[in-house]
């Protein structure tokens, strides 16, 4: 089959992810999806590569944790700015600066080899060491979306970009394997592969770069700030208390870390991790997308306690099994469970507070996420160098049982708006 190239590759693109797309989106919708595709493919090579990298360059397993903490820090305090800021300019001006970001990080990462530079980099820059996407591009791009459809066209439209980015951070995942093949076969050493794949991020940040200024122009206006809690306010505070809990825990076992932990424990490859968290991540997908009929059938809050407490239970298995096939049959079967509450969590906190709540609620509820898991790193990565390897997995799926059961007994007798759920 001949494939159009240059202006009739781009007329070919655009005509395919729209058929893709759902019936109502605006012309911006599909270059957000490019775009949050490449990003992802390069989240999922980068948090495989990441404690591979720092430890070749003569870091140890701390330090690994204190880059993690300061890339999760800094997409933290960047959330909070993005969402002070984000009204008063123009979206594509804002991405595009993001994506310059972008470039800028994987360049430093490939050039820089002292801890306090490389932290530097970490905190202001974009990268990623968890499965999720949690940079300043997030926030952005989900804005530009809610533009560009409405009803339950922006329903289908959201669904797209989540199962997009879970995707390609599998896909990209295995392409952790590319420095091992370039050691071997092209005549570089490894460390030289993998800065090369940091080059290869910077480049994904000018594409990307490229993409966005693609974006039709819309007219910047300044809003009003989401009005103070009303009747919800003790309800949220609670549920802010107790996610940033389960965040905490959750940032115990990034991929980075999960990766290291792998590494150390198994004497995992690169090549090996980046096959197994492709998996992770396509199990991870497929998650989400069962959430949703799971949830219609027996409730957001079930549904976020009883598929959070077998994954938990199945993390403290791996931490205690005996061998590697028990160890990733279990990490399997945890992914293949642990994301069900992503999508029925905000649905959960979007049906128990009042409509005009939900953007405060919205953001009370996630930037302590924020905070929580960028500070959960540092601490893994401390017991790794002390040697308690599994201690960061016990802790994890300790604490998030401790969460779940904390959640079913605060909330069970909330009974949410199930019609305001998005």
């Amino acid at each position: 089959m001949h494939m159009p190239s240059g202006r009739g590759a781009v007329s070919f693109a655009i005509r395919l992810s729209r058929r893709l797309l759902p019936a109502g989106v605006g012309h911006a919708a599909w270059i957000i999806l490019v775009s949050r595709g490449l990003r992802g493919f390069c989240d999922g090579f980068i948090a495989v590569l990441l404690p591979a990298y720092l430890l070749s360059l003569g870091f140890a397993q701390l330090d690994v944790g204190l880059v993690s903490t300061a890339t999760l820090m800094g997409s933290a305090v960047a959330t909070i700015a993005v969402g002070i800021v984000a009204s008063r300019f123009p979206h594509r001006r804002m991405l595009t600066l993001a994506a310059i970001l972008m470039a800028a990080t994987g360049i430093g990462f490939a050039s820089l080899s002292t801890l306090w530079p490389l932290l530097v980099v970490a905190f202001v820059g974009t990268l990623n060491p968890s499965s999720g996407d949690v940079s300043l591009f997030l926030p952005l791009e989900q804005a530009r979306l809610a533009e560009a459809a409405s009803g339950n066209a922006r329903t289908a439209l959201f669904a797209r970009y989540s199962l997009v980015g879970a995707v390609s951070a599998a896909l990209g995942s295995l392409a952790a394997g590319l420095p091992l093949w370039l050691a071997a076969h092209a005549g570089i050493s490894l460390l030289a592969a993998m800065r090369a794949m940091f080059l290869v991020y910077a480049a994904t940040g000018l594409a990307v770069c490229v993409l966005y200024t693609r974006l039709p122009r819309t007219r910047s206006h300044a809003t009003a700030a989401p009005p103070p809690l009303g009747p919800s306010r003790h309800i949220v505070m609670r549920l802010a208390l107790l996610f940033s809990v389960d965040a905490f825990a959750g940032g115990l076992v990034v991929n980075s870390l999960l990766s290291l932990w792998l590494m150390q424990r198994f004497g995992f490859s690169v090549s090996a991790a980046g096959q197994f968290f492709f998996c992770t991540g396509l199990l991870a997908a497929g998650s989400q997308l069962a959430a949703a009929p799971l949830s219609r059938k027996i409730g957001l809050l079930n549904t976020m306690v009883f598929t959070h407490i077998p994954a938990s239970l199945c993390l403290i298995g791996a931490a205690l099994a005996p061998s590697l096939p028990v160890t990733l049959t279990l990490l399997l079967m945890r992914s293949a469970m642990s994301q069900m509450d992503v999508p029925t969590r905000t649905a959960y906190v979007m049906a128990v507070v009042t409509p005009v709540e939900r953007p405060t609620a919205a953001s009370f509820t996630s930037v302590p996420r924020s905070l929580a898991a960028a500070i959960a790193p540092t601490l893994a990565g401390g017991l790794f160098s002390l040697g308690w390897l599994g201690a960061p997995l016990l802790a994890c799926g300790a604490l998030k049982i401790a969460y779940d059961l904390s959640l079913l007994a605060a909330f069970r007798h909330i009974k949410p708006d199930e019609g305001a759920n998005p």
